[in-house]
């Protein structure tokens, strides 16, 4: 197969994991595609909450639904209902489907099925793998395929793969700590509603996987904020308030939330409490902030005016891992 063939279905894997990116913890996000050997794509799938499918379970229960005409399952999320069907029906065709995986398939059974093992029930022809599985649990699922006779061809944009990997990575031994701010075109961040209505409810799904936010002692005593995930109907994470003093009014929505534990410190140390940690703020909590931070997330909206203050006082470069276009700019971006 052309090089040019697998690195297209890698990036089509890659950036339909992009769109669960740290939506699967404590999960890595991962995508996968089924293409045949010509380079046709049949399906990509992708990891989209912990304990549900697999990348490689979505991608091979669409690509069976379009290559036997078979609709039974082509609503199911149920890992276990897929891989038990796909094992009784699949009656030889995936003999010439190939895959492009961002992550080894995992060897293990835990909350869902081996993909591993079900890759190789189906007979695949050939898998694209960007990187190993760096959890000895889940690991040397690729061993496995090969010594069923698919091959596997590790290393396909590994580059690309370990970045998105990344998060996962760190969560394993230490917070996994990323800001996340809001601004218009012209550099604004206050006054208003900045992003779109998918933006924000990106934010509250993030905030439903997220443990702890931090957020600064200014902005709770000025926007009164809840913190919660009430646009998808998600929990309320713990929440860390930076600030000097406690003199706050218990009234302000984020200290009525049940089930949540507020702290108010004037240092970042409960974080290591936690494993999954978003900081919301503007200039003077992403300047107190950048020592534990990993990762920066910005909405930039397609907008100007309507606002006065800006992250003016902010002297970085970043790196972009990430960049999606929507109704706004989303980078997903770490310091240079």
């Amino acid at each position: 197969m052309k090089p040019s063939i697998s690195s297209h279905a890698m990036t089509l894997a890659l950036s339909s994991a992009w769109e669960y990116q740290l939506l699967t913890f404590p999960n890595p996000a991962v995508g996968a595609v089924c293409l045949l050997e010509n380079g046709v794509i049949l399906a990509h799938g992708t990891h989209k909450i912990a304990g549900g499918p697999h990348a490689e379970v979505y991608a091979l229960r669409d690509a069976y639904t379009l290559l036997s005409g078979d609709e039974s399952i082509s609503e199911c999320d149920d890992a276990h209902a897929i891989h038990d069907y796909l094992r009784v029906h699949h009656n030889g065709i995936f003999h010439t489907v190939l895959m492009a995986v961002t992550l080894e398939p995992c060897s293990h059974s835990g909350k869902t099925p081996s993909c591993a093992l079900l890759i190789r029930d189906l007979g695949l022809k050939e898998l694209f793998i960007a990187c190993n599985d760096p959890n000895p649990t889940a690991a040397n699922g690729g061993k496995i395929l090969e010594d069923a006779g698919i091959k596997c061809t590790f290393g396909v944009m590994e580059e690309e793969g370990k970045k998105l990997l990344e998060p996962f990575v760190r969560w394993q031994n230490d917070p996994f700590v990323f800001f996340k701010w809001a601004q218009r075109l012209d550099g604004t961040i206050d006054k208003g509603t900045i992003s779109s209505a998918s933006s924000r409810e990106h934010v509250h799904a993030l905030r439903d996987r997220c443990d702890l936010i931090v957020i600064g002692g200014n902005t709770v005593r000025i926007d009164r904020p809840t913190l919660d995930a009430r646009l998808v109907n998600g929990k309320a994470p713990d929440v860390l308030i930076y600030s000097k003093t406690a003199d706050f009014d218990r009234n302000i929505p984020l200290f009525t939330v049940a089930n949540r534990e507020v702290f108010i410190a004037s240092n970042f140390e409960k974080i290591s409490e936690y494993k999954l940690v978003m900081i919301e703020g503007g200039a003077a909590m992403m300047d107190a902030s950048r020592e534990v931070c990993d990762w920066y997330l910005s909405y930039i909206a397609p907008k100007i005016g309507g606002g006065t203050q800006t992250l003016g006082i902010i002297q970085e470069d970043f790196e972009v891992v990430h960049a999606k276009i929507h109704e706004d700019i989303i980078l997903w971006m770490k310091k240079k």
